[in-house]
């Protein structure tokens, strides 16, 4: 019988020691994965949780005390299923006045996710929504200069902290877009999308070359596809295409869903699932066009939708998983609420957890894992094999790491 997920997993000889360094010959040795090569990611809150702050920022942070022991909850959930976040750096927020950034926040709470053994993607570098308004004073050449300026110093200041970034956003729409005046849109109509992309992803990989850097949007027609096409005719450093599938208006289903890996698969880059929201509530009505023209004033999860999400996660996980060109998965919203106000979480608004979050912890933490006991040899050696990713051995009280893959 095959194995679908054959290309998750190694092999590899590794040598086992006791505490003093020495072999551990003809030992049984207990081997775990602790943190999966696959990226299965969320949302990742722009601050850290009041159980990692000090009583100087507890006093001073804008959540109700009362609400510390709920954000802690749903970080530890966060932390228990997910090894990938996305943090967001959309312009206009990140430097609402001009030279005035929110760094050391942003900072503060990367290093929190790494030090928990998360990887981290920044979302994103250049888009024409929520960009900085006091752009709009300049010319355009200014507005590049200054945008080309934005990449370089953000780049570099969370270099090995944050090594991902969505370099540029839903360019397919970015010339044409016209809901309102911005900068983005004014340089990407006096260059062009396949020069803009070239500039900005140039200086994103001058500011960190080891980057994996993405371009990424919801348009998944033809016309991102000869954009992409483009785009690596012209040389510009692209690591890996970003695929949105905001699907609030219902689950696109298997069918569609390998039609879009067949078709994005063409460029052999690796895939990133980078957006996905599957909702436990009401639908969206179909007649929507623009997903932020529909903000009810409420939009509750239910116990039939609750069921329906667990299902569709479900079966999106298990077929991206199987697939050997995507490499991370992100869920958008980890709680309800966010984007739209949507019932879009994994986790509810009180921080009870859905069953799809049951679900998917299943199926990442028990039905995808490699736990099992291996018998090292005389000089200490044995083999391992298992999914690729970060494991710990245990050779009686003495813990050893290492790498598979």
């Amino acid at each position: 019988m095959s194995d679908k997920y054959a290309h998750r997993k190694a092999t590899g000889r590794v040598r086992f020691t006791d505490a003093a360094g020495n072999a551990a010959a003809d030992t049984d040795v207990k081997v775990k994965l602790i943190n999966h090569k696959f990226l299965f990611g969320s949302g990742a809150n722009d601050y850290i949780p009041p159980m990692e702050m000090t009583d100087e920022e507890r006093a001073a942070c804008p959540i109700p005390a009362d609400k510390f022991d709920t954000i802690d909850n749903i970080s530890k959930q966060w932390l228990d299923l997910f090894n990938f976040g996305t943090m967001h750096f959309y312009w206009g927020a990140y430097e609402h006045e001009e030279g005035k950034t929110n760094f050391e926040n942003h900072m503060r709470t990367a290093k929190y996710f790494r030090k928990h053994g998360v990887k981290l993607k920044g979302h994103p570098l250049c888009w024409h929504t929520v960009c900085a308004d006091w752009l709009m004073k300049y010319d355009n050449a200014t507005i590049l200069s200054k945008q080309l300026d934005r990449i370089n110093r953000d780049v570099t200041a969370f270099k090995g902290v944050i090594d991902a970034w969505d370099v540029i956003n839903e360019v397919v729409i970015m010339q044409v877009y016209d809901r309102y005046d911005n900068a983005v849109t004014r340089i990407c109509k006096d260059l062009g999308r396949i020069k803009l992309c070239k500039e900005v992803f140039d200086a994103a990989h001058a500011a960190n070359p080891d980057a994996t850097l993405l371009i990424n949007d919801f348009n998944l027609s033809e016309s991102y596809r000869i954009l992409i096409d483009g785009l690596l005719n012209a040389g510009v450093p692209v690591s890996a295409i970003g695929i949105q599938t905001h699907q609030h208006q219902g689950y696109m289903g298997r069918e569609k869903l390998e039609d879009i890996l067949e078709r994005f698969s063409f460029f052999g880059l690796p895939l990133h699932f980078t957006e996905n929201t599957l909702i436990s509530g009401e639908l969206m009505p179909p007649e929507i066009v623009d997903l932020n023209d529909y903000q009810p004033d409420e939009w509750p999860s239910t116990p039939e939708g609750e069921e329906r999400q667990l299902k569709e996660w479900k079966e999106m996980y298990e077929i991206l998983f199987a697939h050997p060109k995507v490499e991370a998965i992100t869920g958008w919203d980890f709680t309800d609420g966010a984007w739209l106000g949507a019932p879009s979480g994994l986790v509810r608004k009180d921080g009870t957890a859905k069953p799809a979050y049951y679900e998917l912890k299943r199926l990442v933490k028990e039905e995808w894992t490699t736990e099992y006991t291996v018998h090292t040899d005389a000089d200490g050696f044995a083999e391992v094999t298992g999914f690729k990713g970060e494991y710990e051995a245990n050779v009686g009280d003495h813990t050893q790491n290492f790498t598979l893959g």
